[in-house]
């Protein structure tokens, strides 16, 4: 069978929920996928920055081929050491109390405003708590997720959605002070968010909120699905600002490709929260899932990932910075480390991103008018260099 019979028989038995490009991708090899035919494409999306460590890394397969060997499920009615080796991990690179491990990014969401509802209700036992969210955020598509999702074209078609949820404006610590209440339990933010545009979150904005939450016992909530491991050139991005969370999320690259997540709890969370009976997940902790996180955490200090992220992130943002100035529908280039955006004006974003997937690249777009780049953290000079060239030639 060839691509397009691939194609068809997806068309014919996949719910169609995405508008796909029309290219069946087979492998990978470092910073490269390659197509049925055998195409090349350089890498810039990483899955949606979720294959930070490339394709093909031999130490994480192997450590994935041997689990498989040994033991793929138990359930979280017993302990099984891969989920006891990245829980450790994962807290010692936050410096959070505990983790509960789940199978998505929107699931680590739904837990976390769950932590955070029965954080407030062991305090009054009252249910009418509010949450604070930003708007032109993004943190999932499940009803829970969707609810603290900051734009309307997504909570639409499935309203009602969960209740108490206030937006305020990201960047804007007066429009937050103005929607807290007595009854806020909860403010939750992307660090630096993605799919509304790739807006860093402003050092002023986020002390600014922490010192809110800590003042009147609000619990702060930080998603870093997409901006955390290692992408921003620390190991989450809040840990530039100095502002830890009380809650985090994180998933994509958690897991370099396989999927999970996890919401993590300070120590104030974990204490006087979730309790036995309150949450679980079946696949939750998974031995497969959590050896590919266990040796993700290995091979980040092995290879050395955030310096590498920290020195190569200036000649990325160098490359875009002389795009903007080239071109004159590039307004501006912003971003944090590895994740980085190109705001476009008077020309269809989708439009790019499909010349340069026929030019072999792969980027990927954010909001309604950004190019997002967002490449596996081994990335080179030369394939930035690459990258540039091929985006031109798409302009």
């Amino acid at each position: 069978m060839c691509s397009k019979d691939y194609i068809e028989l997806a068309e014919n038995s996949i719910l169609h929920t995405y508008n796909r490009f029309p290219v069946v991708l087979d492998k990978g090899k470092g910073v490269y996928l390659y197509d049925l035919e055998g195409k090349e494409y350089l890498d810039f999306g990483a899955g949606i920055a979720v294959f930070s460590l490339g394709y093909g890394n031999e130490e994480y397969n192997e450590a994935l081929k041997g689990q498989i060997d040994k033991l793929i499920h138990t359930s979280n009615l017993y302990y099984n050491v891969p989920m006891a080796e990245a829980a450790d991990k994962l807290l010692k690179a936050s410096g959070m109390s505990r983790v509960f491990f789940t199978n998505s990014g929107t699931e680590a969401i739904e837990g976390a405003i769950k932590a955070a509802r029965k954080y407030a209700w062991l305090k009054d036992k009252s249910t009418d708590h509010e949450i604070i969210a930003m708007r032109h955020s993004f943190h999932g598509r499940s009803l829970g997720a969707l609810s603290v999702t900051g734009n309307r074209h997504y909570q639409e078609p499935f309203k009602p959605l969960i209740g108490g949820v206030k937006f305020a404006d990201f960047n804007d610590l007066d429009s937050v002070k103005e929607a807290v209440t007595e009854k806020t339990c909860a403010i939750i933010l992307e660090t630096v968010q993605g799919e509304g545009g790739i807006y860093p979150a402003e050092e002023g904005f986020l002390k600014g909120i922490k010192e809110i939450c800590a003042e009147k016992d609000i619990l702060l909530i930080l998603d870093e699905i997409q901006c955390g491991m290692g992408r921003t050139g620390s190991m989450f991005a809040w840990q530039q600002y100095g502002v830890e969370p009380d809650i985090m999320t994180c998933a994509k690259a958690l897991g370099c490709g396989v999927p999970v997540g996890a919401f993590v709890l300070g120590e104030k969370a974990a204490a006087k929260s979730l309790e036995p009976g309150d949450h679980g997940t079946t696949y939750g902790g998974n031995p497969l899932a959590c050896a590919a996180v266990s040796k993700v955490f290995d091979l980040f200090e092995k290879q050395d990932i955030l310096a590498h992220v920290r020195e190569i992130t200036p000649y990325l943002e160098e490359k875009l910075d002389a795009l903007v100035d080239k071109y004159d529908f590039l307004k501006e280039r912003r971003g944090k480390g590895l994740m980085q955006g190109l705001e476009v004006m008077g020309r269809p974003v989708g439009e790019i991103v499909s010349r340069a997937l026929g030019n072999g690249l792969i980027v990927i777009s954010a909001g309604t008018n950004v190019l997002r780049f967002v490449p596996p953290l081994i990335i080179s000079r030369s394939q930035i260099d690459e990258m540039t060239e091929k985006l031109e030639k798409s302009f």
